[in-house]
């Protein structure tokens, strides 16, 4: 993308981002038209290029965009003397979800490029999601005590597993039109969460 963009006022920077996030939560990847976006936006396709040169471009952009998204709302909890590996995932998955649950765009966008198979975009979008798991495990999990759990048992896979539910549970309802409700959600979760925690963690811990 062009650095230009950056150099936009921050209304004019949201009113193209939210566009693009509109547009490609509502059709996808390959079906979005980067002249629906232009006009949402209030900018001519060929501005729109000049500073993303092109769709697939644009898309990561947005896909960079969505994950500082969701990091910033994690990183503004309060994690600090937290050590509980469970306890930790249910803040986070709290504030991710607050988060979504308040830009149905955003939670869109992201439902969509987490299951993109087959498009131009889906092996980038696949490489970064891979790398943003890695990353969060590294920099969310430093503090956790993983004395507590079984031996062979890898916390790693744990917290995959759980994004994949989630996300995949977020997916089939918006598919089935049912309202995505914050304390629905959670209360799922919390069932996937103590089930995982009775087959990870040692009988002490329980």
């Amino acid at each position: 993308m062009n650095e230009k963009f950056f150099t936009l006022s921050p209304e004019k920077q949201a009113r193209i981002t939210n566009a693009a996030l509109e547009v490609f939560a509502r059709n996808g990847y390959k079906h979005a038209s980067t002249d629906d976006i232009a006009a949402k936006a209030g900018i001519s396709k060929g501005l729109l290029f000049y500073y993303f040169r092109n769709k697939q471009s644009l898309y990561l952009y947005l896909y960079d965009y969505a994950l500082e998204q969701v990091r910033g709302q994690v990183l503004r909890q309060k994690l600090d003397g937290v050590t509980d590996f469970f306890e930790l995932m249910h803040i986070g998955a709290r504030a991710k979800l607050e988060l979504l649950t308040r830009c149905p765009y955003l939670l869109e966008f992201s439902i969509r490029a987490f299951y993109s198979r087959g498009e131009a975009v889906s092996d980038a979008v696949q490489a970064r999601l891979n790398g943003d798991l890695t990353g969060s495990f590294a920099q969310y999990f430093s503090n956790i005590d993983f004395s507590k759990f079984r031996p062979g048992v890898d916390p790693a896979q744990l917290l995959r597993m759980l994004t994949w539910m989630t996300e995949g549970y977020m997916n089939e309802k918006q598919r089935a039109g049912v309202p995505l409700r914050l304390e629905d959600i959670l209360a799922d979760y919390s069932g996937w969460e103590e089930m995982f925690r009775k087959i990870a963690y040692k009988e002490e811990y329980l």
